[in-house]
């Protein structure tokens, strides 16, 4: 049903590829994100706590850079009793095992090359835009970039389909200890999407009583937020911000069940996992209010 959506999708759909690293640890973290093009001007869209994201990793190395200059300094000045002084800048800094002290992010297949980014982030909503700025490539297809205009469509039922990037399999970064940091080691991998359908079960709204979401009924998944909600002509409906997790009542406890020819005992409490996409109207009145420009169909 969404073949030639996905293939139209997927030409304005890119990943954003992130890495970081705990205090105390070597071990980098890979993740992923998602943004899609509206225009043909480099402008995107994807989710407020995606962009803080961008926004905070130069914040979040630039204070380990100085926690890590201090203990240097400090192991200088008293090289036999510096300890105590390490544990003073860990609580100044806020350093404990489980703290982001590094995050990088890498964009694929986006405008190039950029001189820089303008973000505006929604005061409400979870969403924000990113604009590339003074490109030469354009790098996507912008030609079947269509938001929904008749929003009155999206109907309980409906079919839709989501299109992110949710697992992060690239490889292309390594932790360095000669500098005690983290790094890309090459270009951006080549990151395979992953489409996922549903239908919409219900409309969300605000204390109001204004919509300003849809819900489905699979979950988004991690990775895919910032992702297009698009139906089988494939234009927006929305985009994916969140997942839901709606207690069912089916628990089990000390359940006794036979499972491979044993007896065992089952314990198990489900939940329905949904999805939550932003509507469509929400992203094109953020567009407006900036005056971005964007097509209907």
């Amino acid at each position: 049903m969404f073949v030639n959506a996905v293939l139209k999708v997927i030409q304005f759909t890119r990943p954003i590829l992130f890495i970081s690293r705990n205090y105390k640890s070597e071990t980098v973290i890979p993740g992923l994100a998602t943004l899609f093009f509206v225009n043909d001007s480099g402008c995107a869209i994807t989710c407020k706590h995606v962009a803080e994201q961008i926004l905070h990793s130069d914040t979040i190395n630039e204070n380990y850079k100085n926690f890590t200059a201090e203990v240097s300094a400090a192991r200088t000045a008293n090289p036999h009793n510096y300890k105590k002084e390490i544990r003073l800048l860990e609580k100044q800094y806020g350093y404990q095992n489980g703290i982001t002290v590094n995050m990088k992010c890498q964009f694929s297949n986006v405008p190039s090359p950029i001189s820089d980014l303008t973000i505006h982030i929604h005061p409400v909503y979870d969403l924000a835009i990113i604009q590339f700025n003074g490109f030469q490539q354009l790098n996507y297809e912008a030609h079947n970039i269509y938001l929904l205009e008749n929003e009155e469509e999206i109907q309980q039922g409906k079919s839709l389909c989501r299109l992110g990037f949710p697992f992060p399999e690239f490889s292309n970064f390594q932790y360095n200890s000669a500098i005690d940091n983290i790094e890309w080691t090459s270009a951006p991998s080549q990151v395979p999407c992953f489409p996922i359908d549903g239908i919409v079960t219900r409309h969300i709204g605000n204390e109001n009583g204004e919509i300003f979401g849809i819900e489905l009924s699979t979950p988004g998944l991690r990775g895919q937020s910032g992702g297009p909600l698009f139906d089988r002509d494939g234009r927006i409906f929305g985009m994916q911000f969140a997942t839901h997790h709606l207690h069912l009542g089916f628990d089990m406890e000390e359940a006794p069940m036979m499972i491979n020819g044993e007896r065992k005992i089952i314990h198990n409490q489900p939940f329905l996992h949904v999805g939550q996409c932003l509507h469509i109207s929400v992203i094109k009145d953020f567009l407006e209010h900036h005056n971005i420009p964007y097509r209907t169909a």
